[in-house]
This record gives C-alpha cells, structure tokens and sequence, in this order.
C-alpha cells in the first residue's frame, strides 16, 4: 500500500478520545434545554407517526391479517435490543451524544460521518412517509 493511501486511511479512521469527548461536552457554549421527557416525547412522536395510525390498519386488513401481530413481536424484540445496544454505549461514553458521537469515538470519524448521514435519510423518509399516510383520502 502506498504511502498516500495509507496516510488517508489513518486519516479516515481516526477516532476521538472519550476525555476529549466529555470536555468539549462540558466546555460548549450550547445549553441543554430539551428534558428527557421532551426527547422521549419525540421519539415517540417519530415512532407511532404514520406507522401505527395509518399504514399498519391498511396493510393488516389487505395484506397480512393476524400475522402483524407477530411482526409487531419482533419489532419489538429489535427495538429492545437497540435499546440495550445503546445503553451499553451511553454507558462507556458517558457524554451526551447520538449515534454519530458513539460510532466516532468507537469506528472513527469517517464511519460516524456515515452514521450521521443515515439519520438524516432516516429522518428525511420517516418524514416523507408521515406526510403521504396523513394526505391520503381513504
């Protein structure tokens, strides 16, 4: 491997220290105002949007019928397993962050620009899939 390809490789993976991490944390001018029951809040605002009170009636009653119920089984068990995924990451990387500070601080900053540009897709089709379930006529 040449010299240039390796130097960009160090470059791409390279990772944030947690003390950094905390004491830029601790140092920003940014305060915390959203409570934790406000991001629980939208969480669950995300969540239950269109999924449950508009797409899931329709494709239970033309497509599935009684096995959403099961599919309803193991989202839940994925979900809890994020859950408890984060939780273990929240707890080694005790600042406050998302999915990008934790893939940062543990793959590298290059594989947390990815991260973090995947939740913005996330949210960019969460929203657009809101926004065709509430405007359709039925």
């Amino acid at each position: 491997m040449s010299l240039k390809l390796k130097k960009l490789f160090s470059i791409l993976s390279r990772r944030d220290d947690i003390a950094k991490i905390q004491s830029e944390a601790k140092n920003s001018e940014m305060k915390r105002t959203l409570t934790r029951l406000d991001l629980i809040s939208i969480g669950i605002g995300c969540t239950i949007g269109t999924g449950i009170f508009v797409l899931t009636g329709l494709v239970a009653r033309d497509y599935t019928g009684p096995s959403i119920a099961i599919s309803f089984i193991i989202a839940g068990i994925a979900s809890s397993l994020t859950a408890f995924s984060y939780a273990e990451l929240s707890s080694m990387i005790p600042a406050s962050g998302s999915a990008y500070t934790y893939a940062a601080a543990t793959m590298g900053e290059f594989l947390g620009w990815i991260v973090g540009m995947n939740l913005v897709l996330e949210y960019l089709v969460g929203a657009s899939t809101i926004a065709v379930g509430w405007s359709k006529v039925y």
